[in-house]
């Protein structure tokens, strides 16, 4: 996976966690992987894409589906709470039965 690839899931991800309003402690989740992506940034080269224009249209243009798969992604990656997880996988349930 291209480090552009991967920063775009890791924002996708974000908003998808963002969209999770029934988990309590979603701000403390987001906090860890905003840190993430921010580590991420310092040891890969972005320099030549426009992030906050990309950031923008992720937020828009990707379906929540596919956000909350990416979220599922990046918790692993930030070792994320198992409930979160499992709130995710369920929203997800209810998606497709749609």
């Amino acid at each position: 996976m291209s480090a552009e690839d991967e920063f775009k899931l890791l924002v996708g991800a974000y908003f998808g966690i963002q969209e999770m309003d029934e988990y309590k402690l979603k701000e403390y989740v987001l906090k860890d992987l905003e840190e993430y992506i921010k580590d991420f940034l310092k040891l890969h080269s972005l320099s030549n894409i426009n992030l906050k224009e990309m950031a923008e249209e992720i937020k828009d243009k990707l379906p929540l589906k596919r956000k909350l798969q990416d979220g599922l992604i990046a918790l692993r990656k930030i070792d994320g709470p198992l409930d979160l997880i499992l709130m995710i996988k369920e929203k997800l349930n209810e998606q497709n039965e749609n």
